[in-house]
């Protein structure tokens, strides 16, 4: 599902879990304000709030856009609702 690939040499971007503010869940890149990168899956996990539309999943992340923005891309959802 993610569109860039991780350079194991390079520490531009990083795979890492986080709680993702989404009202759908159809998209795969999210704007950094829609992240909160966490510590821990657990901590994703515990932090998840479906009534608020705030769902844990793993990122790779931030990438710069071609618009300018910082963007994370989805590797999956943490959730079983995925």
């Amino acid at each position: 599902m993610a569109r860039i690939g991780l350079d194991p040499e390079g520490k531009v971007v990083n795979e890492c879990f986080a709680l993702i503010y989404a009202p759908r869940r159809t998209r795969d890149r999210f704007p950094e304000n829609c992240v909160t990168v966490v510590d821990s899956e657990a901590a994703a996990v515990s932090g998840a709030n479906p009534e608020k539309n705030l769902y844990p999943a793993r990122v790779i992340g931030p990438s710069r856009s071609s618009e300018g923005l910082r963007l994370y891309y989805l590797v999956c959802w943490l959730d079983a609702e995925a």
